[in-house]
């Protein structure tokens, strides 16, 4: 099929050329906004810029390879996101039985063999077993359990768990990361933020409780840790 040229120029005079061959993998949408999506595909290639936002905001859409097929090295883990897993589902385990419970009771109480003090502490549990099971979730979904690096230094790879505690990968352009100084963050904190300059979203590692598996890498990506 023919090619599909993509081009975007932007900053200072500086130009970033994208481009892309249609195949059969999946779409992806890219924000040069925020700079070029660095892709892992030979079919792919685009002249990196300096970190931080480009301008003007364009948005392109481009078929590129699964990033997910590229060599990736660890560079970061956090050993307790297996903890943090079972937790979570426990919570999913314990927000269902009490939610399952709930038609049995108020059936009972209807015919008179359960009490209305029945009736209103099981309602309270199911209550209170939804909001910790949105609380827990919504922390252990920011927290970073690994990351990693692919060879040409472009693409980093970052796991966290789901709200239904599984693993999900997100594949992110290092020019698209801040650094530890970008954040405001000290090397010496013990929570860090993740954060990209693309997206609010936010997420949290830890270097204390953590491990950086290659600290030369890993400075590549969110600079110096001393």
């Amino acid at each position: 099929m023919p090619a599909l040229i993509c081009s975007a120029l932007a900053g200072r005079g500086r130009s970033h050329l994208l481009s892309c061959i249609r195949g059969s993998c999946q779409q992806l949408r890219v924000p040069l906004s925020s700079g070029v999506w660095p892709c892992a595909s030979k079919h792919l290639n685009i002249h990196q810029g300096c970190r931080g936002p480009l301008t003007p905001q364009i948005t392109a859409s481009v078929r590129c390879s699964d990033l997910s097929t590229q060599k990736y090295d660890m560079i970061y883990k956090f050993p307790h996101i297996k903890l943090f897993r079972a937790v979570s589902r426990l919570k999913l385990l314990q927000t269902g039985i009490t939610v399952i419970i709930l038609p049995p009771v108020y059936v009972l109480y209807l015919m008179g063999d359960a009490s209305l003090f029945l009736v209103n502490y099981t309602t309270a549990m199911a209550l209170f077993a939804g909001v910790m099971l949105y609380t827990a979730s919504h922390f252990f979904r920011r927290v970073v359990g690994m990351m990693y690096l692919d060879s040409s230094h472009n693409t980093l790879k970052v796991s966290h768990l789901t709200f239904w505690g599984r693993r999900h990968d997100i594949y992110m352009p290092v020019s698209d990361v801040m650094t530890i100084a970008d954040t405001g963050d000290s090397s010496h904190e013990t929570v860090l933020k993740l954060k990209r300059y693309s997206t609010p979203q936010t997420l949290f590692f830890s270097t204390r409780f953590g491990q950086v598996v290659d600290k030369q890498r890993f400075e590549k990506v969110f600079g110096s840790l001393n």
